[in-house]
């Protein structure tokens, strides 16, 4: 949905490029803002709704009322179903930047690089982002140096404590399989800390390439027909659509599975170690502010979130898994 706020944004288009009017201007422009979110969430994802709340409760407690001070926009790739999943962020991200709003504010690595395709000028915050030096958004952590900064998800060491969870868990684990869409997340940025770690641990690391639900139902379904394995999930966008059947399959192989974050052990998954999502819309919303009150995304530096354990204890009996003292009291939250 748009809405006519009276003046045109601070920001032309000459030959396909977003030439942005300094940030000092905006800032000192007292019109009604325009904040276009690319989320890779549908309208019928239940955590899409806790995320945006989150985002704009933030931005409303600093003073920032929706209809008053800013007009948000929400767009999501898949409503792009007529093509392919990398063409839908890139069909996304032209409309955002035709839109010429004040800041975007993206989700996950694959929107971040193709608005980062579109415009050098028009601020971006990133949310769940795991990589932004490798992928080439920022310069370096402290400062990012051009149009684009926010907020990381997932470290490669949580590799080392995802696999650990799943052996304390688990101790006669043998194998785990890292699964994935290499199209949507840095998979080689992971595996290769995986490798340390799995080896250090005494399990083999089975990579997985996922791409769509029939992938998914078959790799999970082989790996089960080898005793004494467990299934990793990286975190990954498109993966979190399909996180119902991934936690089915794992109740109905008796697989021991850790997730990227709480939202699939709150449906039903065994465990996850990794960000508050919503604390990171949050965050990314305060980042929102400062830079329509003139700040730079050059010099706002790169941060992390904290992260959080989850363990659904009904889940771990109803697979057969005792969950050891120490991992209980390692909890953050413990589902019953």
């Amino acid at each position: 949905m748009s809405v006519n706020i009276g003046r045109r944004h601070a920001v032309a288009v000459l030959g396909g490029t977003a030439i942005a009017w300094p940030l000092a201007a905006w800032a000192q422009n007292d019109r009604v803002r325009r904040i276009e979110m690319l989320v890779d969430l549908p309208d019928d994802d239940p955590d899409r709704s806790i995320l945006l709340r989150a985002f704009r409760q933030r931005l409303e407690e600093l003073g920032k009322r929706e209809g008053r001070d800013i007009h948000i926009v929400i767009h999501y790739p898949g409503d792009f179903s007529f093509a392919s999943a990398q063409e839908q962020y890139l069909l996304a991200a032209k409309e955002i930047v035709r839109l010429r709003p004040d800041v975007i504010f993206a989700q996950a690595t694959p929107g971040v690089a193709a608005l980062g395709e579109e415009t050098r000028t028009i601020p971006i915050v990133f949310v769940e982002v795991p990589d932004p030096i490798g992928s080439g958004f920022a310069e370096t952590f402290a400062r990012p140096g051009g149009n684009i900064t926010g907020f990381t998800d997932i470290e490669v060491k949580s590799t080392g404590s995802w696999l650990q969870m799943l052996k304390e868990i688990a101790p006669q684990l043998e194998r785990v399989a890292m699964i994935a869409n290499p199209r949507m997340t840095p998979y080689a940025h992971f595996f290769d800390a995986a490798s340390i770690a799995a080896a250090t641990l005494g399990l083999e690391l089975v990579p997985i390439a996922v791409e769509r639900a029939g992938d998914i139902e078959r790799e999970v379904s082989a790996i089960a027909q080898m005793p004494n394995s467990g299934l990793m999930l990286l975190p990954e966008q498109r993966g979190n659509r399909y996180r119902k059947l991934y936690i089915n399959l794992a109740a109905r192989n008796r697989l021991p599975a850790v997730y990227p974050d709480r939202f699939f052990v709150a449906a039903g998954g065994l465990m996850s170690y990794g960000i508050d999502r919503a604390e990171m819309f949050r965050q990314g919303a305060s980042y929102v502010d400062r830079i329509l009150r003139g700040e730079r995304p050059a010099n706002l530096p790169l941060q992390a979130v904290k992260y959080e354990t989850v363990l659904n204890l009904k889940t771990a009996r109803t697979i057969g898994l005792r969950v050891p003292p120490n991992l209980l009291a390692a909890a953050d939250e413990v589902i019953e």
